[in-house]
């Protein structure tokens, strides 16, 4: 997965630079912004939909992966996917111009809808190792508002949101 991830997190870390720059927006804060929107999305992507085993046993039902709600379904795995998103609700209204609270979870939904079809495809065509479950689609956007939350109510203390100001980007 790293061999995969980590050039692909690069190039799209010095696309974002040369974005940044051509708008004459490039600033250290700016820049930290677009290393940890990288880094995490690497993350995401390299812990979803990653493993891809390539010798998948054949018609094997253990492997078939289909989109519902998983049975049994734990408190355990609701947190981690509320923390996992948490960021994106932190991250999404520093990028956007107007980050209302429908824009910022529309985005989280989609990016968590692309995970789950992702997982689809890949455990159904490529022998992936995650399944896909609707559950997950819902508690990340719970995790994405939880962060918009966070955010916004530090936006609402003056010293943070003087702060906060040197890493948007519009």
């Amino acid at each position: 997965m790293l061999p995969v991830v980590i050039p692909l997190a690069a190039v799209v870390f010095l696309a974002l630079l040369a974005h940044l720059r051509r708008r004459d927006r490039l600033t250290a804060p700016r820049a930290a912004v677009a290393l940890v929107l990288c880094v995490y999305v690497a993350g995401v992507v390299a812990n979803t939909v990653f493993p891809i085993f390539l010798n998948m046993p054949a018609g094997d039902p253990q492997w078939k992966v289909y989109f519902g709600l998983v049975h049994g379904y734990s408190v355990e795995d609701a947190l981690q996917n509320i923390v996992v998103f948490v960021p994106v609700g932190v991250i999404l209204p520093l990028l956007l111009a107007k980050a209302s609270w429908w824009r910022v979870l529309a985005v989280a939904a989609a990016f968590s809808l692309a995970i789950e079809v992702t997982q689809f495809f890949t455990g159904n065509l490529l022998g992936g190792g995650h399944l896909t479950d609707v559950n997950d689609l819902f508690f990340n956007v719970v995790g994405a508002a939880l962060g918009m939350g966070v955010f916004s109510a530090l936006s609402k203390v003056p010293a943070a949101a003087a702060l906060i100001d040197r890493f948007r980007w519009s």
